[in-house]
């Protein structure tokens, strides 16, 4: 019997994610084989907690010593895509490089002493790169998603129906801003209005979650990854670790000292979201803007 060989080809591409809580090293698999769709296998995730918005969004720049820390950081990153054979890699950093007024003198230290090029993002092009991630397994043709992507600087908003982008939205919520109560009643009330606003023609709309926090809160729920949080548990979970002191979470939970402080403000976000879309559920697939960054650029979006 003459079985015929199967062929595959494996590309090996990387993002980088400067965010405003962590950076991210993502190294992904891209399986090629003919006849068949293009697989992505996470190969290695490395998250650095440097937590530039705190820099950023306080002062206004990046200090000396995070400085340093990103250009150890870059050097890692560039080294670690070297022995995992990378052949191509984005960096891209989103609001606390954007806000601080020497983003742009960073990104010049870090090429020129990392040897690593970051390209600094608005909210619009990071909400597009977000909603580009591969969600046609996840989204049903005939149902309406609003994609809520929580970060430490901006949240992106991007509502999906009939399998398709109808409209997206970056604002500048994200959960180190609120920590440190930059976040005014007036934007919540404009994030409030545009939810209302763009899902009240929808019967019914269902939350898509991304981001570190709700991933931390998903893998805590114990569920399995096609099954959906309910509003109810996430405001339970929301009351639960409110009622907990920063110490608790850590020694109790098992939370990252970098995550057990967002990870509040990060659920208010997500349950405001639900009550303004009037979504009873929360689905939290594997995916971020790493992921994002590596299937725009596998299909030349970016």
């Amino acid at each position: 019997m003459n079985l015929k060989q199967e062929v595959l080809n494996i590309k090996k591409y990387a993002a980088i994610d400067i965010g405003s809580n962590a950076m991210r090293l993502l190294v992904t698999n891209i399986v090629e084989q003919d006849g068949k769709e293009s697989q992505f296998n996470k190969s290695s995730l490395v998250r650095v907690p440097i937590r530039l918005g705190q820099d950023s969004f306080t002062v206004g720049e990046i200090s000396e010593e995070n400085i340093a820390r990103m250009v150890d950081a870059m050097t890692a990153f560039r080294l670690l895509m070297k022995v995992h054979k990378v052949e191509k890699y984005l960096a891209f950093a989103t609001s606390a490089m954007r806000e601080a007024y020497n983003g742009k003198e960073v990104v010049e230290i870090i090429k020129e002493q990392a040897g690593i090029n970051i390209d600094i993002i608005d909210g619009k092009k990071e909400a597009v790169i977000i909603a580009s991630t591969d969600l046609h397994h996840l989204l049903k043709s005939d149902k309406t998603y609003l994609y809520v992507d929580v970060g430490g600087g901006s949240t992106e908003f991007s509502l999906f129906s009939n399998g398709k982008i109808v409209v997206s939205k970056s604002f500048k919520a994200g959960t180190v801003r609120l920590l440190n109560e930059m976040v005014r009643d007036v934007l919540w009330q404009e994030m409030e209005k545009w939810i209302r606003a763009n899902t009240q023609d929808y019967d019914e709309v269902t939350l898509i979650g991304s981001g570190g926090n709700i991933n931390k809160l998903f893998k805590m729920s114990g569920k399995m990854q096609d099954k959906p949080l309910s509003y109810i548990f996430l405001n339970s979970q929301h009351s639960l670790l409110n009622s907990m002191t920063y110490e608790q979470r850590i020694s109790e939970l098992g939370l990252n000292p970098d995550r057990a402080d967002v990870i509040i403000p990060a659920i208010q976000i997500y349950l405001n979201a639900m009550k303004w879309s009037g979504a009873r559920n929360i689905y939290v697939p594997k995916i971020g803007l790493s992921d994002g960054i590596v299937k725009a650029m596998y299909y030349g979006k970016i």
